[in-house]
């Protein structure tokens, strides 16, 4: 488990992308409707950082070639990306961001 921010250093609407402590960047969104998501970084169609994407409510539109990512299962809903990326599991706990990073392939 890491300790990535406070809760109010990630506004709603907003992402970061980390990279300590993790064995690949995960990027984590703070949607406006209040929920704390993380999926792998890296889109699965070319290397772009999907942090660096659109937020729009659970789906992350890729910066590159505008494929849509489902923050709560890691799906791509459209073309061109083919593939999932993996999630992982997000907590808040006494105002702090707590990331539980997966290990092993998406689902």
């Amino acid at each position: 488990m890491i300790t990535v921010c406070r809760i109010e250093d990630l506004p709603p609407g907003e992402s970061i992308r980390v990279t300590e402590g993790v064995p690949a960047p995960v990027a984590l969104f703070h949607t406006e409707e209040g929920e704390v998501y993380a999926i792998d970084d890296t889109c699965s169609h070319q290397d772009a950082s999907l942090s660096d994407g659109w937020l729009e409510g659970c789906y992350v539109e890729c910066p590159l070639h505008a494929a849509f990512f489902d923050l709560r299962t890691g799906a791509p809903t459209c073309a061109p990306a083919k593939f999932p990326v993996r999630t992982h599991q997000v907590s808040v706990e006494n105002g702090h961001v707590l990331l539980h990073v997966s290990v092993g392939e998406p689902a």
